[in-house]
């Protein structure tokens, strides 16, 4: 296999070059990880497949969970003597990666996806359908470093896919659309030729969106097993349970991720202004420069609201968003202080028993 099918390209080229002078690395060939499962993973070179850990100076050196490899990531890996196994020694800087806060009330980063060069945002052409998840979403995805593209699935089973697709045009300025259905393949060609050689997609929606489907309607196999949506609320059962990179036959990487419930964001403030352009864009006229878009005289915002430009409920997931960035901010700073005095004090300590 040629490495450049797996999305080996320059910018991992450079760095390879530069690390496979130290001694450390010379019998460390890349390798893309493309399945991981409570820190084993699975990755891919040009010689083959094979079972992979961290080594145990990477875990010690390992002081936050991004910090380990995730799907899509390069990595330099030794091969084990007589096994089909590797050890992990180093991990390639990332050209992009889809990040959200791990669920619950810990602020800790989960990356998603690494090096992925567009995000397929998929949503369902049915009662899941949420402009205001898909608002999140888009936020999340432009401050990836990946374009977001919007995937509609399930347009066989929809009978007015066009009022949908103007809810979506109206968050996703400058985005582009497709509307599919695996089942007539309406679409999937137009999404395949996306796919060309050394190019990684992602694939991120709730359950029932259709993404394993999509995948293997991509693939032109059963390669993912799917589920059916529920009737009662057309919500979907988690069918994919891990992130896993796949090579498309005609060319291309395809990561495939598990439905989330729901998609917590992570450090994305600059990323608002990408997706709220038309709320930003009005408020640049405001009379007051400190306009806070809520009953102000001459707020721009407002106006627009009167006149129909823009709706309530896009502001109140504007206000929503921006305050759920804020606290993320304040708490993320304090823990990085934190996690930095645990970091020196650990590296104080082994400076310690090595004088000793």
């Amino acid at each position: 296999m040629n490495i450049k099918e797996l999305g080996f390209t320059q910018f991992f080229e450079d760095q390879l070059s530069t690390l496979i002078k130290e001694k450390k690395y010379e019998k460390c060939v890349p390798a893309r990880v493309c399945l991981e499962h409570k820190h084993a993973y699975r990755v891919i070179c040009e010689t083959g497949e094979w079972l992979a850990s961290v080594s145990g100076l990477y875990a010690y050196e390992a002081f936050h969970r991004a910090e380990f490899p995730a799907v899509g990531d390069w990595v330099l890996v030794e091969k084990m003597d007589g096994e089909d196994r590797a050890i992990i020694h180093k991990l390639l800087n990332r050209k992009s990666q889809f990040s959200r806060k791990i669920a619950g009330q810990e602020i800790e980063e989960q990356l998603v996806a690494a090096n992925v060069d567009f995000v397929l945002l998929v949503m369902s052409l049915n009662a899941d359908f949420n402009v205001r998840r898909l608002e999140r979403y888009l936020v999340a995805a432009w401050d990836s470093g990946a374009t977001p593209i919007i995937v509609l699935t399930k347009s066989d089973l929809c009978e007015d896919a066009d009022s949908y697709f103007r809810e979506a045009q109206a968050v996703a300025m400058g985005v582009e659309i497709f509307v599919a259905s695996s089942y007539t393949g309406e679409g999937i060609e137009k999404i395949r030729s996306l796919f060309k050689e050394g190019v990684t997609g992602a694939l991120l929606g709730s359950s029932g969106a259709g993404k394993s489907t999509l995948t293997n309607a991509l693939y032109g196999d059963e390669k993912m097993e799917v589920s059916d949506i529920r009737e009662d609320d057309a919500k979907g059962r988690h069918t994919t349970t891990h992130r896993e990179l796949v090579l498309l036959p005609g060319g291309g990487c395809l990561i495939d991720t598990p439905g989330m419930r729901e998609l917590q964001l992570w450090d994305q403030g600059e990323s608002l202004s990408s997706s709220f352009q038309d709320v930003e864009g009005f408020a640049s006229n405001c009379r007051y420069r400190d306009c806070s878009h809520k009953s102000e005289p001459g707020c721009a915002v407002l106006d627009a609201i009167d006149n129909g430009e823009i709706e309530r409920s896009r502001l109140q997931s504007y206000f929503k968003l921006q305050k759920e960035l804020a606290f993320l901010e304040r708490k993320t700073n304090t823990q990085a202080k934190l996690a930095e005095q645990r970091k020196w004090k650990q590296i104080s300590k082994g400076q310690k028993k090595r004088y000793k």
